[in-house]
């Protein structure tokens, strides 16, 4: 309980980042000061719960953000193969990251806690994405990618899958 306590706080406390409307998609998450590579920039932070609470809450989230049209409105992070995190909770501003095909940072769990941390040097007002690393099966086409990087597969998939994704176009 104290650990939760602990990252919540820091989300709120967080001086690397501040929120804005994103090109990429709905709201983002901005850099408030150059960033340097390797750099704890926010924890994922929000309730711990099984696998199958994660999955029932993931369908919910689902509905929902399909019935209020809100694409890409589900929070539920892989912990490990026991636990998830749910992040759908206002303190986790970290669940408003978008996902990019040319990142910026990635997901890194240490003891128990997910991070983001950069995997470059990230400028002042630079959005910090990462990539989210979706599978490839026969819901991709339901996850475009808007990122607008150079690189763009025009899904959110993990780079693995990018050349089954180019095998089958």
């Amino acid at each position: 309980m104290e650990q939760k306590q602990e990252s919540i706080q820091q989300a709120k406390d967080n001086q690397f980042i501040y929120v804005k409307d994103s090109e990429i998609h709905g709201k983002g998450v901005y850099t408030a000061k150059d960033i340097a590579k390797g750099t704890k920039v926010i924890e994922y932070v929000g309730e711990k719960i099984s696998k199958e609470e994660g999955s029932k809450r993931e369908k919910i989230q689902e509905e929902i953000s399909k019935q209020n049209n809100l694409k890409g409105a589900v929070y539920i992070f892989e912990l490990n193969d026991k636990y998830d995190i749910d992040g759908n909770f206002e303190y986790n501003t970290a669940r408003l990251i978008n996902h990019s095909c040319d990142p910026n940072c990635e997901i890194e769990i240490i003891q128990d806690r997910i991070w983001i941390i950069a995997i470059k040097d990230i400028k002042t007002d630079e959005e910090i994405t990462f990539n989210y690393s979706f599978d490839f099966d026969e819901d991709y086409k339901y996850h475009p990618c808007k990122c607008g990087s150079k690189n763009c597969v025009g899904y959110i998939l993990d780079e693995d899958h990018w050349e089954k994704l180019k095998a089958s176009s």
